[in-house]
């Protein structure tokens, strides 16, 4: 009846509700309806967790008498969350699922602008029916739908991984049995996700090659089909790469290795944020410049290039968090 009470009076203390209570400790409402009631007790593990999250000794909890409230060495630090077993496999589902979603939300992306090129070469061809006008508002309008498409599912993919943000943003612990878990689905998945970046990478460096062949023939609407070849294969390589980085960081970030390192989770975030911000910065440059010169034949160019920088500027962007870190 004691460790009742006492669980009650520090829920209220703290002004929580049993629902907010259950959803921290990651029971049941009725679960912790039964503790206060004193008609369960909490298992060990459970004690451990209250104590976490009140800040307070477990020998407090446990001994027989109400007394004051007493508080462990580190009474402001926030309560560490813990991952259950059902909910890493929860979550490694979701990104299984989430890497499809994001992949090809990316490659529709890169090929937005296939069908306004294509349209616009075919405008040149003699005795197109096509006016240039009605080939640039079509194109337009099929570059549009297709980014639209893309942002809705990278914005549902976001809300669908809203219970799990705690992964990426907050220290947690993971219960006994979710290592060894992820561990084995990361020894089975590590040939997949070779063969996805070698085959990832092997179209990104074969993409201009189609191109190349289509420069040959010196044939306008030729070389513009090449073109959307060329990118149709980086875009493929783009989702590739996706496909098998969204699911190998899912696993990475459970394990708190690599990037998901507590030590380098202030690294991993600093990155991300360069990386989003880099090419959103290339994307607003590509579209400006062809839509002002309206030589999309031409602008795709930047691409390459902008690839190479993205790697000088994130060599960059290590070296001076290695030296930040040194300080």
């Amino acid at each position: 009846m004691i460790l009742a009470d006492k669980i009650a009076n520090l829920r209220k203390r703290n002004g929580w509700s049993q629902e907010e209570l259950a959803e921290k400790m990651q029971v049941s409402r009725q679960a912790v309806s039964k503790w206060e009631g004193a008609q369960t007790v909490p298992d060990l593990e459970k004690i451990l967790a209250l104590s976490r999250l009140f800040g307070v000794t477990t020998d407090y909890l446990l001994k027989d008498e109400l007394e004051e409230e007493e508080f462990t060495d580190e009474p402001d630090r926030a309560p560490v969350r813990r991952v259950s077993l059902a909910l890493a496999n929860e979550f490694l589902e979701w990104r299984r699922v989430a890497a499809k979603r994001i992949a090809l939300a990316t490659l529709l992306c890169v090929v937005a602008v296939i069908p306004l090129l294509l349209l616009g070469a075919a405008t040149e061809l003699p005795g197109s029916p096509v006016p240039e006008s009605l080939a640039a508002g079509v194109g337009l309008v099929v570059l549009l739908l297709l980014v639209a498409a893309a942002v809705a599912i990278f914005v549902s993919c976001g809300f669908r991984n809203a219970p799990f943000e705690f992964i990426d943003k907050e220290p947690f612990e993971t219960e006994y049995g979710v290592e060894g878990m992820v561990r084995e689905r990361q020894s089975a998945y590590r040939p997949a996700y070779a063969k996805c970046n070698i085959a990832a990478a092997s179209l990104c460096v074969l993409s201009p090659v189609p191109l190349f062949a289509g420069i040959v023939t010196e044939k306008a609407f030729l070389i513009v089909a090449m073109l959307s070849i060329t990118i149709l294969l980086a875009g493929l390589g783009a989702a590739l790469f996706t496909l098998a980085g969204v699911r190998w960081a899912s696993m990475l970030k459970l394990l708190r290795e690599g990037d998901y390192a507590p030590r380098d989770r202030r690294k991993s975030r600093v990155k991300e944020t360069v990386s989003s911000a880099y090419w959103l910065t290339a994307t607003a440059i590509y579209l400006g410049w062809s839509f002002l010169t309206n030589d999309w034949e031409t602008t795709w160019v930047l691409w390459p290039v902008a690839g190479v920088l993205f790697a000088v500027v994130m060599c960059l962007c290590n070296l001076y968090l290695n030296r930040d870190e040194e300080k």
